[in-house]
């Protein structure tokens, strides 16, 4: 099943009798999924299951979903605040796609914090303790750790879609949950990101904090920063009023179209291609033929994490421009960069 057609059934947007059919048999296969998680958990819980100290502070960047939250910049908000803070960070990761070099999280990374070193393993305990022995690491950010508990870690952060808070979701496959939202319980902290895309955000942060009393819970935003692709970085005002057609492989392609929108765009046109899709030749030349037939005055605008697998300055003659985003902690950044202190300096709270 496409990734798309299978976000469509889940969320309901399919209707009919096939459907609904695929929808109860999604339902179904949940519940194996749900008893094989528990088991999991459970193995690590009891001690049944040997975990790896890195011998050094290690930070989780994770989340409940399959995706779709806005990770990488996350990540590289708190990578940055550590190597800000004068200490060595080193960002581990599974490098989902990455068996031809760096995927394209690896190379937005690369191109945001050039001097934070990124390590990309299946085996994320051995890079861990690679990164401390021959990069002298004083600490790790691991990229989508939260399900990956062989690793100690001395912080877990989730992130969660305001759009689609884990009270709404459904296990996989019926839905997007890898684990229960019960399964906080083994975060500190909850930051809750495209805020400024959901208006209910602010009853979901009260949710959580009155279920997880522990948790430190912060808001975000997804924040639009400059324009890639040209000469030099150009503002994203430049982009209100323009004409834009967009396309995006990301966890949620239609958070990229309203962020387009969000800048004044008017998109004509949008494609969604599944996460981390692999650009091929024959891609590009459909994607030129899709930008020919637009206005001649048109811009084509994809993500970071696409252009850097593209790296192209237009497509037909139209302007390829990529939005580079950072993450903007709107409330509770106080209490959110406490926490990331407190790893490194020992510090606990009274």
């Amino acid at each position: 099943m496409r990734p798309e057609t299978f976000h469509a059934i889940v969320r309901g947007d399919r209707s009919g009798p096939l459907a609904a059919a695929a929808r109860l048999g999604l339902w179904a296969a949940s519940g194996p999924y749900r008893l094989g998680v528990w088991w999991r958990n459970r193995g690590y819980d009891r001690g049944r299951r040997p975990v790896v100290r890195a011998g050094v502070p290690v930070v989780s960047v994770g989340n409940l979903t399959l995706g779709g939250t806005g990770k990488t910049p996350c990540v590289e908000y708190v990578a940055g605040f550590y190597r800000d803070i004068g200490l060595q960070a080193a960002i581990l990761s599974r490098g989902y796609g990455a068996a031809a070099g760096p995927n394209d999280e690896a190379l937005v990374l690369e191109e945001n914090l050039p001097d934070v070193p990124h390590l990309q393993d299946a085996d994320r305990a051995a890079a861990a303790l690679r990164a401390v022995e021959e990069l002298e690491s004083e600490v790790l950010v691991l990229d989508d750790g939260f399900q990956h508990r062989r690793l100690h870690r001395d912080l877990d952060v989730v992130l969660i879609d305001a759009t689609l808070p884990p009270h709404r979701d459904r296990m996989f496959p019926r839905g997007t949950l890898r684990e229960p939202e019960a399964n906080l319980k083994r975060a500190a902290v909850v930051l809750l990101t495209r805020c400024d895309q959901a208006p209910d955000a602010d009853a979901t942060r009260t949710r959580l904090t009155t279920r997880f009393p522990h948790l430190t819970v912060a808001t975000s935003e997804h924040r639009p920063i400059e324009l890639l692709g040209g000469d030099v970085p150009e503002p994203v005002e430049s982009l209100r009023g323009k004409v834009v057609a967009g396309f995006a492989g990301i966890g949620s392609p239609p958070a990229f179209r309203r962020t387009l929108e969000s800048l004044g765009a008017t998109v004509a046109d949008f494609r969604a291609y599944p996460d981390h899709h692999p650009y091929t030749r024959a891609d590009v030349d459909d994607l030129r033929a899709w930008a020919a037939r637009l206005p001649p005055d048109a811009l084509v605008a994809t993500t970071q994490k696409d252009w850097v697998k593209l790296r192209l300055p237009e497509l037909a003659g139209r302007p390829l421009r990529a939005v580079r985003v950072g993450l903007a902690v709107r409330d509770g950044r106080d209490a959110f960069e406490a926490a990331l202190a407190r790893v490194v300096t020992g510090e606990r709270p009274e």
